[in-house]
């Protein structure tokens, strides 16, 4: 796989740990992409763990909040158990803390229920990443893990890129971890890249400031007002929730195999639902569709995009994140246009979305709780607002519940 197809160097925002931020142009997080390619990509490290580490029982664990989807699509194609980190709270639970030191947001957790569930089940926990750079992050994880259990199992890293040094190889070695990865990546130089770009995108600010200046009031069909910022008023084309039922959740310990059959049966209920009436409904084949997932919710939302597209939709998926990357205008920059969020998840946390378009539908999935209370409802607002701007009107929300 060639480096340059996706490996693109950005920069963070106001961190002092880290100057810069490697960008997957084909894992369907910051970047729209074609489901098929984030596929193809999480496939081929899928087979390098299958390879490895044949008829051996597995625990995969997934980092939130980029390599989620790459777990989850890995564990299921193997039928192996799963589990992710996460940062949000689940109720009832027990965690294993630990931190990421270089991100924006240093606490990550791990659900020890799962743990407990599985410990003695299995012969080795492979961590999934996209990207690791030092190994520090899941040494920590590690260390933690043979406090509390013992010397019971082995340990692997699998990622998409690995920049590890020389000196980090070594600790590795030292401490019997395995590695494997797609693409080997030297980040001596990144922080000088990251340091040549201006910065200087377009910034769309929560209060309507879009690099200082006011939002243009956007229109929708038959010149009716969508939103407009001045007033902070809406027209009739906002965003259409559907409820579905029957999710499972990965932060909690999972079986590869039902977790891929919850997904499938999201996606039936999504193809049979009044939108698209099992292709008999108003939207046609070969129109434009975009599928965004939201924080540590990706693997769902990429698989119904990656069935959309096999029926010949045009399709594009992406999701929001909380990282704050800078954009900049340069051509070999890879993001351009940042729109700052209202969490579904938190009304009190910021999120963002990267480089939005126009587009023919737009499914936003996701397993955030309905925010029904008053005020709550800013996530979904400041979501709209921002689809909104770029001339989407036809927006759906797919709320994923268990029951």
């Amino acid at each position: 796989m060639c480096t340059e197809n996706i490996v693109a160097v950005a920069k963070r925002e106001n961190n002092t740990k880290r100057a810069y931020l490697v960008v997957n142009r084909i894992q369907g997080k910051h970047i729209p992409v074609t489901p098929s390619e984030a596929f193809g990509m999480f496939q081929a490290l899928g087979k390098k763990v299958k390879d490895s580490y044949k008829g051996q029982p597995l625990l995969l664990v997934g980092f939130a909040e980029t390599a989620t989807a790459i777990g989850a699509a890995i564990a299921a194609e193997l039928d192996v158990y799963y589990i992710q980190t996460t940062r949000e709270c689940i109720p009832g639970v027990e965690y294993l803390y630990f931190s990421e030191s270089h991100s924006h947001a240093t606490e990550q957790k791990l659900v020890k229920d799962g743990l407990d569930q599985i410990i003695g089940k299995v012969s080795r926990i492979v961590f999934i990443e996209d990207e690791v750079t030092t190994g520090n992050t899941i040494l920590n994880i590690i260390r933690l893990i043979r406090c509390n259990y013992g010397e019971q199992m082995d340990f692997s890293v699998a990622s998409i890129l690995n920049g590890m040094d020389q000196g980090a190889q070594e600790i590795y070695k030292k401490e019997s971890i395995e590695t494997l990865y797609l693409v080997k990546t030297n980040h001596s130089g990144y922080t000088e890249i990251a340091s040549r770009f201006a910065g200087d995108g377009i910034y769309h600010k929560k209060d309507g400031t879009v690099s200082g200046r006011k939002s243009k009031v956007i229109f929708g069909q038959e010149g009716k007002i969508v939103f407009d910022p001045l007033s902070g008023e809406y027209g009739k084309e906002g965003i259409k929730e559907i409820k579905i039922t029957g999710a499972r959740n990965a932060r909690r310990l999972v079986k590869g195999s039902d977790y891929q059959e919850s997904c499938q049966q999201l996606w039936e209920k999504v193809w049979k639902s009044d939108l698209f009436d099992c292709g008999r409904a108003w939207f046609e084949k070969g129109q434009s569709i975009l599928v965004l997932g939201t924080e540590e919710f990706m693997y769902p939302p990429l698989y119904v995009a990656e069935k959309l597209q096999a029926l010949g939709y045009q399709v594009k998926c992406h999701a929001t994140t909380r990282s704050p990357i800078a954009v900049s205008m340069e051509d070999d920059y890879p993001l351009h246009e940042r729109y700052e969020l209202t969490s579904l998840y938190d009304v009190g946390r910021t999120t963002y979305i990267y480089d939005l378009a126009g587009y023919d539908l737009v499914l936003v999935i996701t397993d955030a709780p309905s925010q029904n209370r008053k005020g709550d409802c800013a996530g979904l607002i400041s979501l709209q607002k921002a689809l909104c701007s770029c001339g989407n009107q036809n927006i759906y929300c797919v709320r994923w519940c268990e029951k």
